[in-house]
């Protein structure tokens, strides 16, 4: 996967603060592509129907996040919950400066494998992960534990991927990797052409179920009342005190706003309190950058001008 280029302005930006001063609206940019295609989606719509000048912002979600109870950066493209619920809890519940748009798109999570490796060696449950006999088929380094992909340093879900690990018990058999996604990408393609077993956290929307024939490994039902996720920034003692022994529950995908946009510019606000989407949508998103390589401005103008309808609809048109 191509790295995700934040465009001129948004280089200035970092250089002196001037640009973002300037602009009238700063859109955050994040790591992954369904979101930084989002992104520069609502620039175009922004600049092309409502006049204003938008800056763009790359970030992690907590720094968005600050910046949007600042107001020096005005739009997360695609908040994840319960993934971000930290966040969500202090600036939107909390402090009251982050507003969320209410069209979700929902989303699973959980651990895939290919559906060649489940019916050959009889793999279906996450509990199977937890069997030596079957966690060492995704051994790669030859130290008898098998590998994971647990997500990306830093990620939320990689930590709540560690609590489910321990909580489930396959992290006495199993070792959960931490890298950027285009590192698993390229690891999951090598062992789909060497005919090797691969595991790796996985959600829905995403491209990559386009590419590969992937399957969810079977696990019980989100169990509200044995749920229990703790961040590190929250307790040091984060591991031991949480537990999440049952399926993710039902993911949704937001766009998350800052309350100041209300004042300054509302007609970018009553935008953004539109704007909607289907999860094809931002599986096509992403499939487009990174399978396709288009730069997210070229692929955000084919969209709006392809998606006319949907975007009229945003606008209140």
């Amino acid at each position: 996967m191509k790295a995700i280029k934040t465009m001129t302005v948004a280089a200035v930006f970092s250089f002196n603060g001037i640009a973002a001063q300037a602009a009238d609206v700063v859109v955050g940019v994040p790591s992954w592509p369904s979101a930084a295609a989002t992104a520069y989606i609502l620039k175009v719509v922004m600049e092309d129907n409502l006049g204003l000048d938008v800056a763009m912002q790359s970030g992690s979600n907590a720094v968005i996040f600050e910046a949007m109870d600042r107001g020096s950066m005005h739009v997360h493209p695609e908040v994840w919950l319960p993934n971000q619920n930290n966040l969500y809890k202090k600036y939107v519940e909390e402090r009251g400066t982050v507003l969320q748009n209410q069209h979700g798109v929902e989303a699973k999570q959980g651990v895939c494998i290919t559906q060649e490796t489940s019916e050959k060696y009889n793999i279906k449950s996450i509990y199977d992960l937890t069997d030596p006999d079957k966690s060492v088929l995704f051994d790669a380094n030859g130290d008898g534990l098998g590998e994971m992909w647990g997500g990306q340093p830093g990620a939320a879900s990689t930590i709540v991927e560690k609590i489910r690990a321990k909580s489930y018990g396959y992290d006495q058999t199993m070792q959960l990797v931490e890298s950027d996604m285009p590192i698993n990408w390229a690891a999951l393609d090598a062992a789909v052409k060497a005919d090797k077993p691969y595991a790796f956290s996985c959600y829905t929307p995403h491209y990559v179920f386009s590419l590969y024939d992937l399957v969810f490994l079977e696990e019980p039902p989100h169990n509200e009342n044995t749920w229990k996720v703790i961040q590190p920034t929250d307790n040091p003692d984060w591991l031991a005190k949480s537990n999440a022994d049952s399926a993710w529950p039902v993911a949704y995908l937001y766009v998350d706003y800052s309350k100041s946009l209300q004042e300054s510019h509302p007609e970018a606000a009553m935008l953004l309190k539109n704007f909607k989407i289907s999860a094809d949508i931002v599986s096509d998103l992403s499939y487009s950058m990174v399978v396709e390589k288009k730069e997210p401005e070229e692929l955000a103008d084919e969209w709006v001008k392809e998606h006319s309808s949907l975007v009229e609809s945003w606008l209140g048109q």
